[in-house]
């Protein structure tokens, strides 16, 4: 027929494109996130496409940190919750350090991750000494990681990564002064960011304020068991865990979520955004399930934290 075999190119050219894509985008993710989509067969050929047609490119985001930063204290601990060792790091702004009486954010990882690669784009110590464009610092506060598994931060047998938080990481903060007063964010991306809501909606008491970036988050329990079966133990678990059934136990929690609308994810976010209680802050903007994107939205989770933090 007239015409076919250039269409027939046409196809074949795109189907190539979107392979191509799929495999340099699994091998630049390098995070957690990105790796459990693509591992999971979340991202589908769409996404690859959004990445050659730009609707993953993010706009900059001017920030800076100085030469000099402030200490990191790290190491490893037998978590009882958890049932084996685990990392941790805690970050200090510049001219702080161990002992001094600062507000805390408990930063949680992706899928794949730990507490080394819980940020995107900063250290625990960069992210705390960030600067706006006009140079002016954070307010002092502290940040926390540690290594929280792969079970997206809700109890499996034997492993419960909430109760570490909560019962270790928390209070072991709090005896080198970090948090006290209810002065305690919660923060993560992907995996992490949907652990943060996770943390705020079950322990509103104790948590201040929370910002998720790009938060995994399923509506149903046969969309999540679909896409990650070790995800949740079982129906009742995802129930009990369900973030967006539980929104308004954030009543008295500041909330700032982000997600990119190319996102897989995006509409278990905007379904979120949906149930929030008013004043909550939904950043939609052009983006994708990866670095870029996290890494765009990281000073301004920061600076959302630390204001609230510091009244």
């Amino acid at each position: 027929m007239p015409g076919s075999g250039g269409q027939g190119r046409a196809v074949s050219r795109r189907r190539l494109l979107v392979a191509t894509a799929s495999v340099a985008g699994v091998a630049a993710a390098g995070f957690g996130g990105a790796y459990e989509l693509v591992s999971h067969g979340i991202v589908p050929g769409q996404s690859a496409l959004d990445r050659i047609d730009g609707a993953c490119s993010v706009a900059r985001t001017d920030f800076s940190y100085p030469a000099a930063l402030g200490p990191t204290l790290s190491g490893t601990s037998y978590s009882a919750a958890r049932g084996r060792e685990v990392g941790y790091a805690i970050g200090y702004p510049p001219g702080f350090g161990p002992g001094d009486p600062l507000p805390l954010v408990v930063m949680l990882h992706g899928f794949g991750g730990n507490h080394l690669s819980a940020l995107a784009s900063l250290t625990p110590a960069q992210a705390v000494a960030l600067r706006d464009a006009d140079g002016r610092p954070l307010p002092p506060m502290a940040l926390a990681t540690v290594d929280g598994g792969n079970g997206y931060w809700n109890p499996h047998p034997g492993d419960n990564p909430m109760a570490m938080l909560v019962d270790e990481l928390i209070p072991r903060c709090a005896r080198l002064g970090l948090g006290r007063g209810g002065r305690i964010g919660a923060m993560g991306i992907s995996m992490g960011g949907y652990g943060a809501l996770l943390l705020a909606e079950q322990h509103p008491a104790l948590v201040r304020a929370v910002a998720a970036i790009s938060p995994a988050i399923w509506t149903s329990y046969a969309q999540a068991r679909a896409a990650n079966g070790g995800a949740y133990a079982s129906l009742a678990a995802f129930t009990a865990a369900d973030v967006v059934t539980h929104a308004r136990a954030l009543a008295k929690v500041a909330v700032r979520v982000a997600s990119g609308t190319g996102d897989p994810f995006y509409p278990g976010v905007r379904a979120l955004a949906a149930a929030l209680p008013a004043g909550a802050v939904a950043d939609f903007a052009k983006g994708c399930h990866d670095g870029p994107f996290f890494a765009s939205q990281e000073p301004p989770s920061l600076r959302f934290l630390a204001a609230h933090l510091s009244r």
